[in-house]
């Protein structure tokens, strides 16, 4: 059985709200309700509490005068005594029926209905004319045991007001550890819900996230797919038809560079040669003016030549820049063969190394970190005055590979450390004079982060310009990157850069 979940983002927040608000609310009521209920009963049994007890201290009050009276009439005789006994029984009389309205308890109502007897009994007898003041004690009899019955009356009244205050007590308790319950059964189930509808939330945004991340990073292999709400699957069609755009641009950007490149390189040639064959005196010989037009006809050809190849190596490396070919590797020897590869410009620069390596092992992408210190060494080379120094330091920080070059150049200024990464810009060397082709470092940001590294330019230490690399020990590359590692058509497509 499939059940029906809600197709977008604002549905899905919709209902996670009202399923987590739902239980709050029943709660709420349910507490509000039996707050109400005992209010009510508290309320009722105060007010009833108050107007017994002040009704039976009143039916003591008015046994009183009725005593007096027929005690002064035993001694003084007279209508008037009587009139006085008349008036407190008839005051008597209604408080004993408004009495018996208020009182609940049976043992109570049947003491009220003995006195309410006696009462009458006593009064048809007292209030007659004829009435001798020698039959008074049976009178006297009569009103000590109304004022028992009374007593009785106020005793069960008060038995009955602790029986429900007692009552009241024991419902009290028993919502407390109601609301109690309902609570701890409430806390895990809306933390159940807000758990299971941030995963639904959070696990398409963590993939539109990670895709995006990947776009930025230039890493267009690994194809878009977002699992969720109809909004945001259909924000993820979206970014994978802008990652097949972006990915169709560098694949055209990459077969332009090959094919102007490739394009360039014929009359190129021809103009080498032809200028090679003017410097050999194949046509004639030179004059001085001439031969210095043709040294420097040969010398920019060789350095256009130069940058023709810079540009096909860049293509190449865009097009191989994403996947990893891990391996296991001592980064000494690897430091040393770059070294010995540039052992001809250090010695034309008169330059001095300061190499200090720990011999570390990484398992990381042999030729990638090759090709990271031979750019950030070149660069270095390049910036370096004559007679200058070059620092070299390799180290580890906990499970992170650190890897520091630097020069005694004159560093890079502040408004260009933004765009030195970037791919043909080039920085300008005292003087005035550009150098370089300005693809090495951003071939080192990309093989860098590939690794998932960070590199930044450091100040105070050195005086020239000083890049700081930090990457894993041990890199570990997604899914993607290790299939598109380990395709052996990537192959195929570098020998066609």
């Amino acid at each position: 059985m499939q059940f029906a979940r809600p197709r977008s983002l604002s549905a899905l927040l919709l209902v996670g709200l009202t399923i987590i608000a739902l239980p709050l609310i029943a709660a709420l009521l349910t507490a509000a309700v039996q707050l109400r209920r005992l209010s009510e009963n508290s309320e009722r049994l105060v007010t009833e509490g108050v107007q017994a007890t002040r009704s039976t201290q009143d039916l003591f009050a008015l046994i009183v005068p009725l005593e007096r009276s027929v005690r002064l009439y035993q001694v003084l005789g007279g209508e008037k005594l009587q009139q006085a006994y008349r008036q407190s029984d008839d005051r008597l009389s209604a408080l004993i029926a408004q009495l018996g309205g208020q009182l609940r308890s049976a043992e109570a109502r049947m003491a009220l209905a003995r006195l309410a007897d006696i009462e009458a009994q006593t009064a048809s007898q007292f209030l007659v004319p004829e009435f001798s003041q020698q039959a008074v004690q049976p009178i006297l009899a009569n009103i000590e045991s109304m004022d028992e019955l009374a007593t009785q009356v106020s005793e069960r009244t008060n038995a009955q007001i602790d029986a429900e205050l007692a009552e009241l007590r024991v419902r009290t308790a028993a919502a407390q550890r109601q609301l109690f319950w309902e609570s701890a059964l409430l806390v895990p189930l809306t933390v159940a819900a807000i758990l299971v509808f941030t995963l639904g939330i959070g696990r398409p945004l963590r993939q539109i996230d990670r895709a995006i991340d990947e776009l930025g990073r230039g890493a267009f292999f690994r194809p878009i797919r977002v699992n969720g709400p109809l909004d945001l699957e259909r924000l993820g069609r979206q970014l994978e038809w802008l990652r097949q755009r972006l990915l169709d641009f560098a694949q055209e950007r990459n077969r332009f560079l090959r094919h102007m490149s490739h394009e360039l390189k014929t009359p190129l040639a021809n103009i080498r040669e032809g200028t090679e064959l003017l410097m050999d005196g194949a046509v004639g010989p030179l004059e001085n003016a001439q031969r210095e037009v043709a040294g420097i006809l040969r010398e920019n050809g060789i350095r256009l030549q130069r940058m023709i190849e810079n540009l096909l190596s860049f293509s190449a490396w865009q097009t191989n820049s994403v996947g990893l070919e891990l391996s296991e590797f001592r980064i000494r020897p690897v430091i040393k063969q770059v070294i010995e590869n540039q052992q001809l410009a250090l010695l034309a620069q008169r330059v001095r190394l300061d190499v200090r390596v720990e011999d570390l092992t990484l398992f990381a992408d042999r030729g990638k970190m090759r090709l990271i210190l031979e750019n950030l060494l070149s660069n270095a080379v390049k910036y370096s005055p004559r007679s200058g120094t070059i620092f070299v330091r390799a180290r580890a920080e906990d499970t992170d590979f650190v890897l520091e070059v630097a020069d005694s150049g004159p560093g890079i200024p502040a408004e260009e450390r933004n765009a030195v990464f970037d791919a043909f810009y080039t920085g300008r060397a005292p003087g005035g004079n550009v150098k370089g082709t300005g693809i090495g470092l951003s071939v080192v940001l990309e093989f860098v982060n590939v690794h998932r590294g960070s590199i930044e330019i450091v100040d105070g230490e050195w005086p020239g310009a000083h890049f700081r690399i930090r990457m894993p020990m041990r890199a570990t590359p997604t899914a993607g990157e290790q299939l598109l590692a380990n395709d052996p058509r990537k192959g195929e497509r570098a020998n066609a850069a």
